[in-house]
């Protein structure tokens, strides 16, 4: 029997037929282009409200991710607060159509900076917002100041946030390919994690196309990667939290995902 909360990140102008087609109950979606500064929005007739009953209606949990280019790790000005601004503007638009969460990058700061000033950045990042939902930090695959791409740089970053104000609303997003990629054994990812951050709230189910340690962020559809199958499927029943496929392809290919999780989460 496949895990009772699972889904896909849609990429169509409809993303909950795109999760109906596949018999899914979570979608995850952006909310404009990721690539970019500007504001988010939702392309759905009637709006927010619409949308939002619509999904009820349809029995779909919504999950939004963040823009990509969202650093507030950064030491950079002209980086770090138009980042905490569309952040801040992307939680308000995702708690108006009925998402469970926002999950954001980690990020990182330069070369040159040390990763503490990375994390009393994303400290006043995190007091500052307004959290009417979750924000789910994501493990990254590469970069070697990254916030949260090892274990003890994230260990060092949910010390920094231990005490924040908002903290009862900070949660945590597990990439399987991005895991990989940092050189994380699966099979002992979700417990390693779970002890830093006393939860997992959603797993992104992807395999990846590199070797362990790779730091390479690229995706590959289920079983056919270079992911131990056998820890990715430890990985995602441990972490006993929906999973949303970021996989490569359109309606088939997740479909053949689909059909690995039935397989291997029995």
């Amino acid at each position: 029997m496949i895990a009772a909360a699972w889904g896909v990140h849609a990429r169509t102008d409809d993303p909950l037929a795109e999760a109906a087609a596949l018999g899914a109950n979570q979608v995850q979606i952006m909310l404009g282009d990721p690539q970019s500064w500007r504001a988010p929005r939702l392309d759905w007739d009637g709006g927010p409200a619409a949308f939002r009953e619509a999904a009820a209606a349809a029995g779909l949990t919504v999950w939004v991710h963040a823009a990509y280019l969202i650093n507030v790790a950064s030491t950079n000005n002209r980086v770090r607060l138009p980042s905490r601004q569309l952040l801040q503007r992307t939680v308000d638009l995702a708690a108006g159509l009925g998402a469970a969460g926002v999950v954001v990058h980690g990020g990182h700061v330069t070369a040159d900076d040390p990763p503490e000033l990375g994390q009393a950045n994303w400290r006043k990042c995190l007091d500052g917002l307004d959290l009417a939902l979750p924000l789910l930090i994501e493990n990254t695959a590469g970069g070697r100041n990254a916030m949260a791409r090892t274990l003890d740089r994230l260990t060092a970053l949910w010390l920094a946030l231990a005490d924040s104000p908002n903290r009862d609303r900070l949660g945590f997003c597990l990439d399987t390919c991005h895991a990989h990629a940092a050189g994380f054994d699966l099979g002992q990812a979700v417990d390693q994690i779970r002890a830093v951050t006393g939860r997992i709230d959603l797993v992104h189910a992807n395999d990846s196309r590199d070797r362990p340690g790779s730091g390479a962020d690229r995706h590959a559809n289920l079983g056919q990667g270079q992911c131990d199958p056998v820890g990715l499927a430890q990985a995602l029943a441990r972490a006993d939290a929906p999973i949303v496929l970021e996989t490569p392809g359109g309606l088939e290919e997740h479909r053949q995902d689909r059909d690995w999780l039935e397989r291997n989460l029995t």
